[in-house]
């Protein structure tokens, strides 16, 4: 009976349990329309060009620098920046040029990285000191700098100390200073999601300052510091406006001098669209390797962890010490 009546009782439709639905007019965001109609006209001002210089690379041997396109479909243009033996060829050039980038970059890349991560260490306690305000717009400096601005700055640092400018001391270093900034900020935002809980507790568990550092510390932010050298290495690769200011012209000339002072020295061919394509290729490789590292580090971290029984003082999983229990019941 009592079920029954209650049964009934829930049938019942009360007035107050009614779903009034009303239309509700969607407004369009132009806000957000009007950004991203931006968005995709950056993307195509700034990758458009290159893909169009990329297709022009592939012409036939009597290709033009516009378009239209010049068949057959070939490798011509792209081969003479590796083989010597083709006519008018420039591999030599290009092969030590490009090594003298790649070492240049390298190098440039690892000094970014560590100068930028010491740098981000001592910013970890947020403004202790009025000064910390003062050192921080100090670091950003560069980065508000033109590019040719800092080259032109060391350059005359430079000649006033009546020093002959070289790719390894003077290039070097505006390549350094330009790229401390982006590593810096990228260090920053490494930092502001790091938990500094655990260090507390590797310390609580018996560990060492060193030990934290090298256990705890780096293995959470090594990402960062890849991100880091990635800036360096790309920024140095890359660069021409402080370079062409900081080396004597005796030296081999890294790929942007080269293809900078192409123009001046060398017909125009579709082999100069071949070699900018060739570079751009080198940065667009270095940043997968960034993504692959850092989605295989994300996948490691995801796994599951099989915890070793305390009691047991050995490699057995949870499941199996609770197993044993139940055998010994």
């Amino acid at each position: 009976m009592i079920p029954t009546l209650a049964a009934a009782a829930e049938a019942v439709e009360r007035p107050q349990d009614a779903v009034v639905r009303r239309k509700v007019k969607h407004r369009r965001d132009w806000a957000k329309i009007g950004l991203a109609g931006y968005f995709v006209v950056f993307l195509v001002f700034l990758y458009v060009p290159m893909i169009l210089m990329a297709i022009l690379s592939f012409q036939g041997p009597y290709g033009n620098l516009t378009f239209p396109f010049v068949g057959p479909l070939s490798l011509d243009w792209w081969k003479s920046l590796f083989d010597s033996s083709i006519p008018g060829s420039i591999a030599d050039d290009v092969r030590a040029s490009g090594q003298q980038s790649l070492w240049l970059s390298l190098v440039a890349g690892a000094v970014v990285s560590v100068l930028g991560f010491s740098l981000s260490m001592a910013f970890r306690r947020r403004w202790r000191f009025k000064s910390d305000v003062v050192a921080f717009y100090v670091i950003m400096l560069a980065l508000m700098t033109p590019a040719f601005l800092v080259g032109l700055g060391n350059q005359l640092l430079w000649s006033a100390m009546h020093q002959l400018p070289s790719l390894w001391r003077t290039a070097l270093g505006a390549n350094v200073i330009w790229g401390i900034p982006f590593s810096f900020l990228v260090m920053l935002a490494v930092w502001n999601r790091y938990d500094r809980r655990t260090e507390e507790a590797a310390r609580d568990l018996g560990a060492d300052a060193k030990t934290t550092f090298r256990e705890v510390t780096l293995p959470l932010v090594w990402t960062g510091i890849f991100g880091s050298f990635l800036f360096g290495f790309t920024l140095t690769w890359n660069d021409f406006d402080r370079t062409i200011l900081l080396q004597n012209g005796y030296e081999t000339q890294p790929l942007p001098i080269l293809i900078g002072t192409w123009p001046s020295s060398r017909p125009i061919r579709p082999d100069l669209y071949a070699l900018g394509a060739g570079t751009t290729v080198v940065s667009l490789f270095a940043i997968l390797v960034l993504l692959i590292a850092v989605t295989l580090r994300f996948r490691l971290r995801a796994a599951p962890v099989h915890r070793a029984a305390e009691e047991l003082g050995d490699t057995a999983a949870i499941g199996d010490v609770r197993g044993l229990a139940a055998r010994a019941k």
